[in-house]
């Protein structure tokens, strides 16, 4: 199978938006395959475990922002590089790996996510 490259960053990006933004359930909808795998320890898996956790997410901090600084896609996988800013300006640097089915549907999900340090060794933006 060749995967859609180009269709598939669109929608993990629409994906996450979608869900980090407070509509979970239709972002699941609209994006995910009949089954789907979490690798965060702080979800459970399946469809409902996502949206109960986005869900939460949203009704306690509704003000939280994301920018999606890049994306790369490879073969049946999308990487996700944002950049996140939660109240009492706390930011975060994420990266999110979602695993696509054959039918362009997201099926599984990796991240990690770090504070932004206000100083680096070397100098370099986390960006």
């Amino acid at each position: 199978m060749v995967h859609d490259l180009e269709a598939n960053k669109q929608h993990a990006i629409a994906f996450y938006r979608m869900a980090y933004t407070g509509d979970p359930a239709n972002a699941v909808e609209r994006y995910v395959g009949e089954h789907y795998l979490q690798h965060n320890p702080l979800v459970g898996n399946g469809k409902q475990s996502f949206i109960d956790y986005f869900t939460e997410m949203a009704e306690q901090f509704p003000e939280k922002s994301i920018e999606f600084v890049r994306v790369i896609a490879e073969g049946d996988l999308v990487a996700l590089h944002t950049h996140q800013t939660w109240p009492e300006g706390k930011e975060y640097v994420t990266m999110d790996f979602f695993r696509f089915d054959d039918n362009g549907k997201i099926v599984e999900h990796w991240d990690s996510i770090q504070p932004i340090p206000e100083q680096t060794k070397n100098g370099n933006p986390m960006y």
